[in-house]
């Protein structure tokens, strides 16, 4: 037996895995990412020899691998949300993305820096990859597949759903800020780095990104619906593979005009789904990009739990986990709530909204790309651990409450809504 021929046993067992799983945990307290993190761990545990996945060492495939991930969800969330683009319908999301984002990464580079003394620039870098909401492990409580109606998904699948679309291309300045402030520290404390920041990773490169995505999207949508040539007109012919192609031509064309690419993958998923919202060739492509997702997620939670097996929490400290409950049990939750006061949601839909701020494999995917443009000397396994801590614990906690707190929403609103019907039924009798 051969380390190849146990690769190829635990592919092929995870392939089939990701197929079964989702049904077989639909309606209880587990999800499929702590299904394959389990697995990893317990793989790895085995004397069996396995290749081992060290993020400072293979730090490019990390960084790839992720972000390939990152991407594939991202345009699979655009192409599944039916709620047509507008400030008032959208106001939950501009809330989330205004206020609770920038809030939860000062908070968390507050905490990083009070209970572990880091110095500024790693402080914030550690808030800014682990402010964003993941749209990858977030499938118990982000909006099904495309539908005919244009109103029909609830206000907190809507609202995570829509959040993590966004914030995971907006996280990139806060990320840009902590890489430009480590060079800055290496010389002495400078601002001249603030003006090229706000000017070049804040303003262009976030509007680069909204309008390739854009055009981008509302190119293909003619072309898949609408072209008078029967050859490009691609929902003719159901092919679901055309969205990967969307995706890496979004991604890939924003990011060699120096924009952010995950947020020019999401608004051109929105896009193509709002070129002809009652086709169901948008099934036909959410489903594949679906597929694709699932079998990514598996092989990087996989891996992740494998590292976690061979000592990559050995790094972490008490204070380092003290910071990562910290961003779950409250900065998050205080920050998502405080948004959304006055808002559209209604009480239970503000806690649930806030509460349900999954950490995940953009942060893992944020830090390894920081890593490669940035100087933080000593503190790289120290970082890694405490990401790697707060994605693990929010992979369990948010995949253990997430079916039975959003089952008890649905069940809880759908009984206003009758109680609300009844007196107009019994009005019309």
């Amino acid at each position: 037996m051969t380390t190849t021929d146990v690769v190829y046993a635990c592919a092929g067992a995870g392939a089939l895995l990701a197929a079964v799983l989702p049904r077989a945990v639909a309606r209880r307290p587990l999800s499929l990412p702590m299904v394959f993190l389990a697995f990893g761990i317990l793989v790895y545990l085995l004397p069996a020899r396995l290749p081992e996945l060290d993020p400072t060492g293979d730090r490019v495939l990390v960084e790839h691998l992720t972000e390939v991930c990152v991407v594939v969800a991202l345009m699979g969330a655009g192409l599944a949300i039916n709620r047509p683009f507008g400030w008032r319908r959208w106001s939950t999301t501009w809330r989330l993305l205004a206020l609770t984002m920038p809030l939860t990464v000062l908070a968390t580079a507050f905490a990083a820096w009070a209970l572990l003394d880091w110095p500024p620039a790693v402080a914030l870098l550690l808030g800014a990859v682990l402010a964003p909401t993941d749209p990858v492990l977030a499938s118990e409580v982000r909006v099904g597949e495309p539908t005919d109606a244009k109103n029909d998904e609830d206000e907190v699948r809507f609202a995570l759903t829509s959040e993590a679309g966004l914030n995971d291309g907006l996280a990139f300045p806060f990320v840009l800020a902590a890489v430009a402030l480590s060079s800055a520290a290496g010389t002495g404390w400078s601002g001249e780095w603030v003006g090229h920041w706000l000017w070049n990773d804040v303003a262009l490169r976030v509007s680069v990104g909204l309008v390739v995505g854009v055009v981008v999207g509302r190119l293909l949508g003619w072309m898949f619906f609408r072209a008078r040539w029967e050859t490009l007109r691609l929902s003719e012919r159901r092919e679901g593979f055309v969205a990967l192609g969307a995706t890496f031509v979004s991604y890939g064309l924003t990011e060699v005009l120096h924009g952010y690419g995950f947020l020019a993958v999401f608004v051109a998923g929105c896009a193509i789904r709002s070129a002809e919202r009652s086709h169901g060739y948008h099934q036909v492509l959410h489903g594949f990009m679906e597929q694709v997702e699932r079998l990514l997620t598996a092989a990087v939670l996989f891996l992740l739990g494998g590292y976690v097996a061979t000592g990559g929490l050995s790094d972490l400290t008490w204070r380092g986990a003290l910071v990562g409950l910290a961003l779950l049990f409250v900065v998050r939750p205080l920050t998502g709530w405080a948004a959304q006061r006055g808002g559209r949601p209604g009480p239970r839909e503000r806690v649930v909204t806030a509460v349900f701020g999954i950490r995940g494999i953009g942060s893992l995917f944020y830090l390894a790309y920081a890593f490669g443009h940035g100087d933080f000397g000593p503190f790289e396994r120290e970082l890694w651990a405490v990401v790697t801590f707060t994605v693990l614990l929010s992979v369990v906690l948010h995949g253990m409450s997430a079916t039975p707190v959003v089952s008890r929403l649905d069940r809880l609103n759908r009984r206003g809504s009758t109680r609300r019907l009844a007196p107009a039924d019994d009005a019309g009798r």
